[in-house]
């Protein structure tokens, strides 16, 4: 399955993900109660932050998640590990499909996978999932996350995981890039 990805714009995409971030299967993003424009003010924070991007992923041009790429040591898990270079942390959101598919999410993470990796500096990908998120640990996991270390965020008790390029590559060996 091919996705394309375009910077996220709070002006034009703050309505979609307020749809999204507000819905009891995205509590993990800690949004929902959150208005549109608390929304639209935290994708604009992350435009503006020199560290972190948002992306959205498109599906045939449908939108269909929001994946967040930022440099761990400038985030709030600097000085919680040693940040090597190369690191790159990911976050991930699957937008609530119209017809619900077989396999959509993991075709999703693959996908932000790869581009995550795309980057020729990037040799580590780095989640820190909150701890009862037992969906997205086990597609962690299923994608050649290690699980490192809890730690403790300002907003959760999460598990610090890490996937290298080599991890990743024998997780998804015989899977077409």
């Amino acid at each position: 399955m091919t996705f394309t990805f375009t910077p996220a714009d709070p002006q034009a995409h703050a309505a979609l993900l307020h749809g999204w971030v507000t819905r009891e299967y995205a509590r993990f993003w800690g949004m929902l109660g959150a208005t549109e424009e608390q929304v639209r003010a935290e994708l604009a924070g992350i435009a503006a932050h020199p560290h972190h991007e948002a992306w959205m992923g498109y599906d045939g041009g449908v939108p269909a998640f929001l994946m967040e790429r930022y440099l761990p040591g400038h985030s709030p898990l600097a000085g919680r590990y040693p940040v090597r270079q190369g690191d790159v942390g990911m976050h991930l959101l699957v937008g609530p499909p119209d017809v619900p598919r077989a396999g959509f999410t993991a075709d999703v993470f693959d996908s932000v996978m790869r581009f995550l990796f795309r980057a020729p500096g990037v040799r580590r990908v780095v989640v820190e999932p909150d701890i009862r998120n037992s969906k997205i640990l086990a597609l962690n996991e299923r994608f050649g996350f290690r699980r490192a270390q809890l730690i403790k965020l300002p907003d959760k008790q999460a598990w610090l995981s890490f996937c290298t390029r080599e991890d990743f590559a024998r997780a998804t060996e015989g899977v077409p890039a």
